[in-house]
């Protein structure tokens, strides 16, 4: 495996592996790897012959007062576990290599991006957007794995791909969980022991959620009241939004008469955890 720290050395290496005629796998992360990221890797690894995960704590989807200095770095760990798994290269620039003086581009996927997650961390998503496009034309993969756990963030890159007529398959792919059912996070770490177990309400609110659905019981209002009261039993948690919405539009809706998204974030202490349920009539 090897290390890529500039983007004019990883632009060669995918100018020699498409000479090569060989498929590229790519799965962009902010590092502190988990088996969430993993289970990415792998599936990229079935459908590619060279893979390439990126490592980028990007300053560009934080706001003021927002976790950018404290997120967890291991650089170390996170290519041992790479290495074990198999990737081809590791791309981890500075952000002057992604960003040079005084950008004066973004891009933002409007109508996605300032609802949700987006109303609650203005900026974020236009953040996410306008990296994921530079990571994609350095990397300029056939593939790219993303997990269901930011639901909200798949449906907007989904879009931009579409939008923008990117030559590459955007693969969504389920949220791995720990014993307790709570979504793996590189965030999770700063629970505290009482934090964790308090989180452990989340998924039980989703599986709340998706009883209520299979009784048979269709409005959106009851479905997303009985995930409150689990999460409001818990002290340590403070909901941020919990919404039930349309797949691709991401507005609510009123009734699960297509498939929907339940989706969710709490405050936990100083830990934003996210979540969501897919929620299908059918």
């Amino acid at each position: 495996m090897e290390i890529v720290r500039r983007v004019h050395a990883m632009r060669e290496i995918v100018r020699e592996a498409r000479g090569r005629r060989l498929k590229i796998g790519f799965v962009p992360t902010m590092g502190c790897l988990h088996e969430g990221h993993l289970s990415l890797v792998r599936k990229v690894k079935e459908l590619a012959d060279v893979v390439v995960v990126s490592i980028f704590v990007n300053p560009a989807q934080f706001g003021p007062g927002e976790d950018f200095d404290r997120y967890p770095r291991n650089l170390t760990r996170d290519a041992d576990l790479c290495v074990a798994e198999g990737v081809d290269y590791v791309f981890t620039p500075e952000a002057d290599e992604l960003y040079p003086p005084g950008p004066k581009t973004y891009v933002e996927v409007t109508g996605l991006s300032d609802r949700l997650e987006g109303k609650s961390r203005p900026g974020h998503f236009r953040g996410v957007t306008t990296v994921v496009l530079k990571l994609f034309e350095v990397v300029q993969p056939d593939f790219a794995a993303f997990g269901q756990k930011d639901a909200q963030q798949a449906v907007i890159v989904r879009r931009m791909v579409t939008d923008l007529l990117l030559d590459l398959e955007v693969r969504v792919l389920p949220t791995v969980r720990d014993e307790h059912g709570i979504a793996l996070s590189s965030r999770n770490r700063f629970l505290s022991t009482e934090q964790a177990v308090a989180a452990r309400a989340i998924p039980r609110a989703l599986e709340a959620a998706r009883e209520r659905l299979a009784d048979g019981r269709v409005e959106a209002a009851g479905i997303i009241s009985v995930a409150r009261e689990i999460l409001e039993a818990e002290e340590l948690l403070r909901i941020d939004y919990l919404e039930l919405v349309d797949r691709e539009t991401l507005w609510p809706v009123t009734t699960v008469d297509a498939p929907a998204i339940l989706l969710l974030a709490v405050e936990c202490g100083e830990t934003r955890l996210l979540d969501n349920a897919f929620l299908d009539p059918s």
